[in-house]
C-alpha cells in the first residue's frame, strides 16, 4: 500500500532525524573498529538521504494500519 504524500511529508522530519542519530551513534561504535567518526553535520547528511525510504517504508506501515482501523 502506498502512503499519501501528506503522511509521507508530516513524518519525514521525524525519520530524517532518527536516521541522523542513528548514523552517528553507528559511527561512534565503528571507531571502536578503527573506522572514522562522523561529524554531526555529516551524521545529519546522511540522515537526510538515509531517512527517504525509511520514512517511506513507516508511512507505507502507518497507512496500512489506518485502513485496518477504518475496516476495509
Amino acid at each position: 500500500m502506498r502512503p499519501s504524500w501528506k503522511l509521507f511529508a508530516a513524518l519525514y522530519p521525524f525519520g530524517a532525524g532518527a536516521m541522523g542519530v542513528n548514523l552517528f551513534f553507528a559511527s561512534l561504535i565503528g571507531s571502536w573498529l578503527g573506522w572514522p567518526v562522523l561529524t554531526p553535520w555529516q551524521a545529519a547528511a546522511g540522515g537526510l538521504v538515509i531517512g527517504l525510504p525509511a520514512t517511506y517504508a513507516f508511512a507505507g506501515h502507518i497507512a496500512r494500519l489506518m485502513k485496518q482501523a477504518e475496516g476495509s
